[in-house]
């Protein structure tokens, strides 16, 4: 009896420690799943792997690989009175393929705590690192050797609070937006499948900011914003840097407002932007010459340079079924931090040594068209597209708004461009056929670029403009493109 009692008590005893063993690994089990909805529910990463395989007829003034496309380069003639030896040293074709711009990024939403919404994001791709390292004989060089490097594109905080009442009907959203990403007039780019998105056409900027927008009602939305410069900078006597806004402790802001409904998006803004391009100076006298210090070299002192700019800009959008047209204008002051065609110069040299500016001003438009729908058979899993796209875009330098400033030989006193001086107005025409099946994409870009140049050496001060030996210069630029997102 005592021996059935053990037995008894025994298997009891294993059957509640086998009991608790499965307990535990359902509640790992339980715990594993909800980690793993967790993560499936607020963090959400994507991405792509893109090639580009490109061909130019000339010379072009390009970055990240050649792939961030700008203009053909000006004619460079030899040094020759032999007509037969007599030839454009820019006029050299070339090919490359690169898959410099695969990105990855994370999406992470639906946090919550009271009214406040929680988002962010991280976005990254590779970039820089690739380079002309070896000396060459050549007159051009450009970046095709090396490895690339990772760079972060985007990396903010988002925060949210929504049905804000406004009165008896209408509701209010507000969104707060602190970090990296896109800039306010860049954040509407064309339907091109090139790197550029169409710039220096339309701006293109990603910058460090805190945005606002607001959506009053059904149609309208209110967007301000107070930005900085990283990688997308103003020029200055020492090139391009943020250096210069450091110095204006002063916000790059924005303030737009934007219409939508039925398909329609009507958007219009203006950038304003304040920087010292000089902190310190020579000192001068009272007749303006420089006064020398005591280790025989100019005497620096502090100075008070700054120029003001603003740019506006109009953006129009309309979609239907198949179709969709977007447009935008842009009259820039200045306007490289966007990467657009423009800088500044000196217009007059103060007593106190500091410099007074005054901005180039460009007119800059663009429209893309887009057509397509689905082709063949189609599947759930492997959906199949192809679309038309033609995008159009115009550029013309109006000059600076002042005159600029001569020295005694009658030599510009400075005037700061980040690409070319003597541009006084191009266009770009670009047929794609975009052909998607499921997540892979296959493009095929076909990009003509004309810019009317005049003689660099001989820019007029009263405007700023190459107004002598007027010509045009074309690049046609083939590409294609693979993409596979994921």
């Amino acid at each position: 009896m005592k021996r059935l009692i053990i037995i008894a008590l025994s298997g009891l005893f294993f059957v509640s420690v086998f009991a608790q063993e499965v307990n535990k690994e359902a509640q790992k089990a339980e715990k594993k799943e909800a980690v793993k909805s967790h993560l499936k529910q607020h963090f959400k990463p994507y991405g792509f792997i893109r090639n580009y395989f490109t061909y130019d007829s000339r010379e072009c003034i390009a970055g990240t690989g050649d792939l961030y496309f700008y203009m053909p380069k000006d004619e460079s003639w030899n040094k020759t009175n032999d007509p037969a030896l007599r030839e454009d040293l820019n006029a050299i074709s070339s090919f490359r393929f690169l898959s410099l711009t695969t990105r990855v990024g994370l999406n992470i939403t639906g946090y919550k705590w009271r009214n406040t919404e929680f988002s962010g994001k991280i976005e990254a791709d590779f970039f820089a690192g690739i380079s002309a390292t070896t000396p060459s004989t050549v007159k051009q060089t450009h970046a095709v050797t090396g490895t690339a490097q990772f760079r972060l594109r985007q990396a903010y905080v988002a925060l949210g609070w929504d049905s804000l009442r406004m009165n008896d009907k209408d509701y209010a959203r507000v969104d707060l937006t602190i970090g990296q990403t896109w800039h306010p007039m860049a954040a509407d780019l064309c339907d091109v499948i090139s790197l550029n998105s169409g710039a220096p056409f339309g701006p293109f900027n990603r910058s460090p900011q805190v945005r606002m927008d607001a959506r009053l009602g059904k149609w309208f939305t209110l967007t301000a914003a107070g930005l900085w410069q990283m990688q997308y900078n103003s020029i200055g006597p020492d090139g391009q840097s943020a250096e210069y806004i450091l110095y204006s402790k002063t916000p790059e802001a924005y303030l737009g407002l934007s219409f939508h409904d039925k398909g329609w998006i009507v958007r219009a803004g203006a950038d304003v932007l304040s920087i010292k391009p000089r902190h310190i100076g020579d000192a001068l006298d009272a007749n303006g010459n420089v006064i020398m210090g005591t280790d025989g070299k100019p005497l620096q002192i502090t100075v008070k340079d700054r120029i003001t700019t603003a740019s506006p800009f109009l953006y129009l959008q309309y979609k239907k079924g198949e179709f969709s047209i977007k447009a935008k204008t842009i009259f820039a002051e200045s306007g490289e931090h966007i990467n657009m065609n423009g800088g500044y110069g000196v217009k007059a040299i103060l007593p106190d040594g500091s410099y007074a500016y005054t901005p180039t001003r460009t007119s800059s438009s663009w429209i893309s068209l887009v057509y397509g729908g689905k082709v063949g058979k189609q599947e759930d899993k492997h959906p199949q597209k192809l679309q038309g796209i033609l995008f159009a875009g115009y550029v013309e330098n109006l000059g600076t708004k002042d005159p600029l400033a001569v020295d005694a030989n009658g030599d510009l006193v400075g005037y700061y461009y980040p690409r070319v001086k003597n541009m006084n107005r191009m266009w770009r025409l670009v047929p794609t056929l975009l052909y998607t099946v499921g997540k892979f994409q296959l493009g095929l870009e076909y990009d003509i670029t004309s810019v009317h140049y005049g003689d660099v050496k001989k820019i007029n001060p009263a405007n700023g403009l190459a107004e002598n030996d007027l010509h045009w210069v074309t690049n046609h630029r083939v590409e294609i493109m693979t993409k596979y997102n994921f």
